[in-house]
């Protein structure tokens, strides 16, 4: 299934603990229709080698809306110079 939101899209939390905020998306995992979102279900991580890490968790994709896409890289169009003989 394709999905509307994209990595760097800006989305808002409709539903649950985190209703409300918006964020940047940091992440999509399209198969299991989550994504990640900067500053939404902050987790804390613990590695032997940094100590705690505060990490963003997936969240499920019906949970936001988008509020502004992601700007679109359009690629480069290479002119073709004909060299005159």
């Amino acid at each position: 299934m394709k999905l509307k939101i994209k990595k760097g899209a800006t989305v808002q939390v409709i539903s649950g603990s985190d209703k409300g905020k918006k964020g940047t998306v940091l992440a999509v995992d399209a198969k299991a229709m989550k994504i990640s979102v900067q500053g939404v279900k902050v987790q804390t991580h613990y590695d032997k080698k940094d100590g705690l890490l505060k990490k963003e968790g997936f969240i499920d994709y019906s949970n936001v809306k988008l509020v502004e896409a992601a700007a679109a890289k359009k690629p480069a169009k290479k002119s073709a110079k004909q060299k005159s003989t």
